[in-house]
């Protein structure tokens, strides 16, 4: 679950842009870049959408790095997800290094198309580019009244330490459900990770500060310091962790790590895209993989059950009496949703450095800011 990630910051540290003026202003970054309008549109819907639902760490604070990928050939635009192997309900596609905003969401409408008629549908996902939000994905299959399982890993992108390490093994490696419940979908989704790399670069811009146990250094001391995982940087700098020597932590020490062990097994090794290492020869960049399963709770003739025992099973545990009154217990989802409400009325928050990234990329590419 998430929280405002610009909630420890004073006005004096954040730009406020309206949602709407900020999607434009991606938009028109990533079609300068060589994407065509719709493709362009829909990065920026889905990185604006990032930042709504408080995901900052998936939102536009990204831009710049998605730029350079692409001028490095590591993200290719224009690319689709391509079919491997087909065996009804049960698919592989291969991403071309294609954004992943366009190839996942390629690969999520096929495995709702596919279980809205069969019943369910496992759909694997290789050579993605980042994908973003993952959670975004689970309730794309919500609306289309479908239960959806993800796991995600990035291949190349050793960033996390295992329970008991000092050394990088896994990607942040994400995990979301999402549950079509009346009136009350619910939508769990993580990095199985401490924090996603993402909120390291949120941090490194002047955002929200890292809990001081986030990372982990060579010689085992834990921190919240961001130069830990890149090393030093200028303010205008791209965030690159190939230049530090620490680890970001698993969360839920050794739960957390044999967690991420599976994202990686199934959504890198079973994909056949690969996992976060070791990397061998002369691999460009980083892939995202993605393993999901779609479940309509209609074809097991128990959707009128599902929906009525999950239902008062989450009322019930929601109205737990709270620790402090002025907290009550919330559902996954619950904060994102509030976010989104509020940063549509207010304006999405971004930390000075992250605003200054964007219109310098914007700047570079000779769009207006």
């Amino acid at each position: 679950m998430a929280s405002n990630e610009a909630d420890t910051m004073t006005n004096a540290q954040v730009q406020l842009v309206t949602a709407g003026a900020l999607e434009t202003m991606v938009r028109d970054i990533f079609v300068a870049a060589g994407c065509d309008d719709e493709e362009g549109g829909h990065i920026a819907h889905e990185l604006v959408g990032a930042n709504l639902t408080g995901h900052d760490s998936h939102g536009v604070v990204r831009v710049p790095i998605y730029i350079d990928w692409m001028r490095a050939g590591y993200v290719l635009p224009g690319r689709n997800a391509q079919m491997v192997t087909d065996g009804g309900a049960f698919v592989v596609l291969d991403g071309q290094l294609g954004f992943g905003q366009t190839v996942a969401t390629q690969a999520v409408a096929l495995g709702i198309e596919r279980a809205q008629a069969q019943g369910t549908c496992i759909v694997a996902l290789r050579s993605a580019g980042h994908i973003g939000r993952v959670g975004a994905y689970a309730e794309t299959a919500i609306g289309a009244g479908l239960i959806s399982i993800h796991f995600v890993n990035v291949a190349g992108s050793p960033l996390v330490a295992p329970f008991g390490a000092v050394e990088r093994r896994f990607s942040t490696a994400p995990f979301a459900i999402g549950l079509p419940l009346p009136e009350r979908p619910v939508v769990l989704d993580f990095a199985t990770s401490l924090v996603a790399e993402g909120k390291v670069q949120v941090a490194s811009y002047g955002g929200r500060p890292l809990p001081p146990d986030a990372l982990v250094g060579p010689d085992g001391r834990r921190s919240g310091d961001p130069h830990v995982l890149y090393g030093e940087y200028a303010s205008t700098d791209l965030r690159r962790p190939s230049g530090g020597t620490g680890a970001i932590r698993a969360f839920g020490e050794h739960k957390g790590s044999g967690l991420a062990l599976m994202c990686e097994l199934l959504a890198g090794a079973l994909t056949g895209g690969g996992c976060a290492g070791p990397l061998e020869g002369e691999r460009r960049g980083i892939a995202n993989g993605m393993l999901s399963v779609y479940l309509s709770p209609a074809h097991f003739g128990t959707q009128a059950e599902f929906e009525r025992i999950g239902r008062e099973y989450l009322d019930w545990v929601l109205a737990a009496r709270p620790i402090d009154e002025e907290a009550p217990v919330l559902a996954p989802g619950e904060p994102e949703a509030r976010t989104r409400a509020a940063r549509l009325a207010d304006g999405v928050p971004l930390p000075v450095a992250t605003w200054d990234a964007l219109q310098r990329t914007a700047t570079q590419l000779g769009v207006a800011t």
